[in-house]
């Protein structure tokens, strides 16, 4: 009998969305809350011959791998996991395969943030159901600048919404071009310009050592006390406790956020006492179409596993 562990299904979603049935003479075990820090992990997982992550919720360094001997395959949702050390588990022979993602989802959810957190919704809604009538005005977004630090494929859906909705749009990251800027009817700015001019600022660059604590205090600072930061990318690339000082200051007029430095967020941190914050919890990407496709292949990935043709191969290595 095969033993699989499904990670971190907050939602309770995996079994439903695919045929796991089809898999033979399968054990199924399913974690639905976060198990935190490596001794509890380590022991939650050690009798599992595969293991399926979803995204980077749980993290797989190489003392991790070391300390499960019975794990032969790690199936990731995405096609890219940096929370999992790839040498250290093709050291230990175990494949790690990863699965289709959809391309939507994180955009979506940016524009509903951005909404939120410009017209009031959460706290209107609560205005509402206490009884009450209009608590403030929102912000309207025509002839406003939407900034947008990162124009790759979520960036530049972005771009085309806020231009949709009467915007000037401008963008910066290290490698954009002013050509590549101006094919999306964005304009190319300097990355302090962007934040002195932006009205909304939108996040959408990956994580890495380059983008780290990429808005920080300087950063913060040169924005107008008027606009709003969103962010729906990953927690590091934002200075959260400057960005926690900037909002309770009230140096800016608010932030929705969908991701953290520590998730799941803790229960007691700073962020959910601000009322000048929307927050969501890593929820961009999840949609019911996506646990679909994810869990989906999985199911695939681990057949073809057993079937002894590995797909969709991660740490296949040269």
């Amino acid at each position: 009998m095969t033993r699989i562990a499904i990670l971190d299904d907050y939602q309770d979603a995996a079994l439903a969305s695919a045929d796991w049935d089809g898999i033979a003479d399968a054990d199924i075990t399913v974690f639905n809350e976060f198990i935190d820090g490596e001794d509890a992990v380590a022991s939650a997982l050690e009798p599992f011959e595969v293991l399926v992550a979803m995204r980077e919720r749980t993290r797989f360094p190489a003392s991790l791998l070391e300390r499960l001997p019975n794990l032969k395959l790690l199936v990731t949702t995405g096609m890219r996991n940096l929370a999992i050390d790839m040498d250290a588990a093709r050291a230990r022979g175990v494949v790690v395969s990863g699965t289709s993602m959809l391309g939507y989802p994180a955009f979506e959810h940016t524009w509903a943030l951005i909404m939120a957190v410009t017209k009031n919704i959460p706290a209107e809604d609560r205005t509402m159901k206490a009884g009450g009538w209009q608590a403030t005005p929102g912000v309207g977004l025509n002839g406003k600048t939407l900034g947008i630090l990162g124009l790759g494929k979520l960036g530049s859906q972005s771009a085309k919404a806020g231009l949709t909705f009467g915007m000037e749009v401008i963008a910066w990251s290290e490698n954009l071009t002013v050509e590549r800027a101006a094919e999306l009817g964005v304009a190319r700015v300097e990355k302090d310009e962007l934040f002195q001019r932006s009205d909304v600022l939108t996040i959408h660059t990956l994580l890495s050592d380059r983008t780290r604590g990429l808005v920080g205090e300087h950063e913060l600072g040169l924005m107008k006390p008027n606009a709003f930061l969103v962010n729906t990318s990953r927690g590091p690339i934002v200075d959260e406790a400057a960005l926690i000082e900037t909002l309770t200051e009230g140096r800016i007029a608010g932030a929705g956020i969908d991701v953290y430095d520590v998730e799941p967020l803790p229960s007691d941190h700073p962020l959910r006492s601000l009322d000048n914050a929307v927050l969501t919890g890593h929820t961009g990407y999840v949609v019911r179409e996506l646990y679909e496709v994810v869990y989906g292949e999985a199911v695939e990935n681990i057949q073809a596993w057993l079937d002894g043709a590995p797909a969709r191969v991660l740490n296949a290595g040269e």
